[in-house]
């Protein structure tokens, strides 16, 4: 039996991983057996995680989270959560494997997953230079005319990137301005081979065994017209990974795990979650960390309450290991603290 088991190798998963582990909850963490480190591995490189001024590639930050989440006792388990039974005190965890492991808490951390466009031909052609990861499938493109769908950071840095490989870079946005950052607007704007194609959806993904193209409809008049590709990489968005707790954790109208208020309870006691699958809304590495951090220390909080934790660290933040007494206690206690500093 163990005291916590998490689910997902993303920034949550791993950050909430390192304070389990320091807290001495010696925690399982279950990484996926083929996408282990979450949508970061799927990144360039990651300009904006602090204490990285140069930057730094997404699967060496990723490597890192391991490293240290080990260093301090974690064990990480490649293997696929393919059933989850949460009902009751002791949760229930079913690998693809076959094994099963217990504890009497849970992290759920799941991340998200690309958004497909939901057209014909998509997933025919899945694999077939229908692609939703730059990093994985450019280097195949060299001297090829593509496309990339969408208008966020995503999709400007995977056109940015893809660059290296292709003649040709089409970005098709549906609407006459980005979401993107203006930082990210910028780079490829800038970018020579990069070519913007507004107000236009992708309608239908033509070829037989592999992408020859795509009709384009304007957005404004409904027009059609053809562009001729050689793949399509579709940046759209993420959905948040649910699929193993539809009917057992209420979900919020987004389609994320609720959680209550600031912290990461969800609706079934001993269970929490943290990252991507809670998140709507910033969806970054950092604040996926950030959540992280709640969840172990929300798991120590219910563990010491079943009197199974051990004492907090000396260098503890002032909350952990006591119940929670609510932000009026913590906003007297810290003004009462001012006043004695000011004394």
């Amino acid at each position: 039996m163990r005291q916590v088991i998490i689910i997902g190798s993303g920034p949550a998963g791993y950050t909430a991983a390192i304070y389990a582990a320091r807290a001495n909850l010696k925690p399982l963490l279950i990484a996926s057996s083929v996408e282990a480190g979450g949508e970061l591995m799927n990144t360039t490189e990651v300009e904006n995680f602090p204490g990285f001024p140069e930057g730094i590639m997404g699967p060496d930050l990723m490597t890192k989270m391991q490293e240290q989440a080990e260093k301090f006792g974690t064990e990480v388990l490649y293997d696929d959560v393919v059933e989850l039974d949460i009902d009751g005190p002791v949760k229930k965890v079913t690998l693809g494997s076959g094994a099963t492991h217990e504890a009497d808490s849970l992290v759920f951390a799941t991340g998200s997953a690309p958004r497909k466009i939901g057209i014909e031909g998509e997933s025919r052609l899945s694999g077939r230079g229908v692609s939703y990861c730059a990093t994985c499938d450019g280097f195949f493109f060299r001297e090829r005319t593509i496309a990339v769908v969408g208008g966020g950071d995503s999709a400007m840095e995977e056109a940015t990137f893809l660059t290296k490989f292709a003649s040709k870079v089409y970005v098709i946005h549906r609407r006459d301005e980005l979401r993107a950052s203006k930082i990210m607007q910028n780079r490829a704007m800038n970018n020579d081979k990069i070519e913007f194609v507004w107000n236009s959806e992708v309608a239908d993904i033509l070829g037989e065994d592999a992408v020859t193209g795509v009709v384009l409809r304007d957005t404004v008049d409904g027009s059609t017209r053809e562009l001729a590709l050689d793949g399509i990489f579709v940046a759209i968005g993420y959905d948040p990974r649910t699929h193993l707790v539809h009917g057992s954790l209420d979900l919020t109208e987004h389609g994320t795990v609720w959680v209550d208020g600031r912290s990461s309870r969800t609706s079934v006691p001993g269970v929490f979650a943290a990252g991507d699958v809670i998140d709507p809304t910033y969806r970054q590495a950092v604040t996926a960390a950030g959540s992280g951090t709640v969840a172990a220390l929300d798991v120590e909080h219910y563990l010491a309450a079943l009197g199974e934790a051990s004492e907090p660290a000396a260098d503890s933040s002032p909350l952990r290991g006591r119940p929670d007494e609510g932000l009026e206690s913590l906003v007297a206690e810290t003004e009462t603290n001012d006043e004695s500093d000011a004394a």
